[in-house]
């Protein structure tokens, strides 16, 4: 069951720490938050911008948050043993056991706070990323008062494809979104419209109202690996970074620089202006689906080394070599693992997304096991996690 009672003095350090992160690095700043004196039991969602995102929350009530974290976060950090103290559930990403939905039941249940991200990854490109459809029945099984908890800015201060910190100027805005009471009357549908309403984001567009300077903003390098496409020529893999601010195409001359907003701009000699990463991104997504809709693309491929969680070590280790191949309909990991010859076929229907690096690794989770595969052609990464999204929503779409 829950640790429904948390050691407090952990909880009030993680509070402490996680208040210095939200000071220092997002300089903070509350535009509304209406959890400050209330008690449990309700539901906080949050949209997804960074890694840290929940560092802009812990401190926004002194009632202690239970959060709900991925399996893999959980057990690769030295201080597992401390989350734990604190009442932290770890989830599977994309799937839910039922052991994790007693958990989360239970909480509520002992008049909890809980706290979790329902699109589960932070976004790459500045883009709210899907939200898994089990999620809005979920919430209303639940029966308890929902909140959001939304961020502005988190992305880009710590954005997925870079390894640097900008800090910068970032907003939370904390809000009941439906009444526990409300729960019983609505649809799904409903439940649904209100959910995405409230979660969804454009970093980039909202960045041009807000206009909020980064230390380093300008500074492009790993974008690449997520705008993997030329606007211009339209071939892939042809981005590269240079002098940190200008992303350029090796084919066709194809230039822009970016600013201390992330704001983009045309200094090339072919193309028009891109502002905006998410609408480069955009048009990725749509070359994309184009490409698998009429049967041009229909699978991808990638030898890998794999790795799995060690859970006395507490880290991802090499476990084999394998072939890694997505279609339509699942992946196909094949190759000897763990001293065998394994051919694992994971069926993708329910995978909204996956958990990965962009110009290096994916994720791919089959039952209790998470294999991250370390792709030899890395730069692949984020073009499986762009064909796993469109799967997902061609799929949906029927529905």
């Amino acid at each position: 069951m829950a640790n429904h009672k948390p050691n407090m003095t952990v909880y009030r350090i993680m509070q402490g720490l996680s208040g210095i992160v939200a000071k220092v690095v997002f300089r903070r700043k509350f535009l509304r938050n209406e959890i400050n004196d209330k008690k449990g039991p309700m539901v906080i969602i949050g949209n997804h911008e960074a890694a840290l995102d929940f560092t802009t929350i812990v401190g926004a009530t002194k009632e202690p948050i239970t959060f709900v974290v991925s399996d893999s976060f959980y057990n690769t950090l030295p201080f597992r043993k401390a989350m734990k103290m604190i009442g932290v559930i770890p989830k599977q990403q994309f799937q839910t056991t039922i052991k994790e939905i007693s958990l989360m039941r239970s909480a509520i249940k002992h008049d909890d706070i809980l706290m979790f991200f329902p699109a589960g990854l932070m976004s790459d490109d500045g883009l709210s990323t899907p939200i898994p459809s089990s999620t809005y029945a979920f919430l209303q099984w639940l029966g308890a008062d929902v909140y959001v908890a939304r961020v502005s800015g988190t992305y880009f201060c710590t954005p997925k494809w870079s390894s640097k910190i900008r800090p910068g100027r970032t907003y939370t805005d904390i809000y009941k979104l439906i009444d526990k009471d409300e729960l019983p009357l609505m649809t799904e549908q409903q439940i649904k419209e209100k959910v995405k309403e409230a979660l969804t984001f454009d970093t980039y567009k909202e960045q041009e109202e807000l206009k909020i300077k980064y230390l380093g903003a300008s500074n492009v390098k790993g974008l690449e690996n997520v705008l993997y496409i030329c606007p211009n020529c339209k071939q892939e893999f042809t981005i590269r970074a240079k002098k940190k601010h200008t992303l350029y195409c090796t084919e066709c001359g194809f230039a822009h620089k970016s600013d201390k907003y992330g704001f983009l701009h045309n200094v090339g000699s072919v193309g028009e202006e891109i502002r905006y990463v998410s609408d480069w991104s955009r048009m990725i997504h749509d070359q994309v689906k184009e490409d698998m809709e009429s049967g041009k693309l229909t699978k991808l491929y990638s030898k890998a080394t794999i790795q799995t969680i060690d859970y006395k070590k507490k880290k991802y280790v090499t476990v084999g070599r394998a072939h890694v191949t997505l279609t339509p309909e699942k992946f196909i990991i094949s190759g000897p693992i763990n001293c065998k010859y394994q051919h694992l076929e994971i069926p993708i229907s329910h995978f909204a997304s996956l958990p990965f690096k962009p110009g290096c690794r994916i994720e791919v989770q089959h039952g209790k096991t998470t294999y991250r595969c370390l792709l030899d052609d890395c730069k692949l990464a984020t073009k499986f996690v762009d064909m796993v999204r469109i799967y997902y929503e061609i799929e949906n779409s029927k529905q």
